[in-house]
């Protein structure tokens, strides 16, 4: 007897679901936890900006322009320019000041680099040490990511403005627009 699956083949859209919120008290002392320069911009950078790992670990030196206020995330086939805000530039300049300071003749070309990385001659990105930042958070940082795009999914229905804010796809956007507004996007066309 062979078993014949009656549902193979079917494709089913996506189930369009709100990930869980991270509670204000706990996000509100997430900043509290960072023990240097390095980790309180990379944590600004998830909990306000909602990079990824694979953003913040290929972020150059030269993307990040202070006169200008604004630092510039290259993702493939596109670039997404980030306005800073005050805390970040405060968070920022403090980590350029350290990073000079620790590492002044540093030919490395990323803005993010450690001990291993700041005498690597092969210039390569810092590798997978974010996740170690927010451990003592109790939250991760896709978690941190993830609330950051839902809360400003629930304060706005627009999915230029996510696209626009974070660099986030279309497909993307309208996830966390329908999931935060089911009520608005439940007669759109699918």
């Amino acid at each position: 007897m062979i078993f014949r699956d009656p549902t193979r083949g079917l494709v089913f859209a996506g189930i369009n679901k709100v990930p869980p919120s991270v509670p204000s008290d706990r996000l509100a002392g997430v900043l509290s936890h960072a023990r240097n320069d390095f980790q309180r911009l990379v944590m600004v950078l998830v909990c306000v900006h909602a990079l990824s790992g694979t953003d913040m670990r290929h972020l150059l030196l030269t993307d990040l322009d202070l006169s200008r206020e604004r630092l510039i995330v290259r993702r493939p086939g596109k670039r997404h320019i980030i306005h800073l805000d005050e805390l970040t530039y405060r968070c920022a300049s403090a980590w350029l000041r350290e990073r000079h300071r620790r590492w002044p003749v540093t030919t490395n070309p990323h803005l993010l680099i450690n001990r291993w990385t700041a005498v690597d001659t092969s210039h390569s990105p810092i590798g997978t040490t974010f996740t170690a930042i927010f451990r003592p958070t109790g939250l991760t940082m896709p978690t941190l990511r993830q609330d950051r795009i839902r809360d400003e999914a629930f304060e706005v229905d627009d999915p230029l403005h996510l696209m626009r804010l974070f660099g986030i796809s279309s497909h993307t956007a309208m996830r966390y627009i329908t999931a935060a507004h089911p009520e608005r996007t439940a007669k759109l066309p699918r």
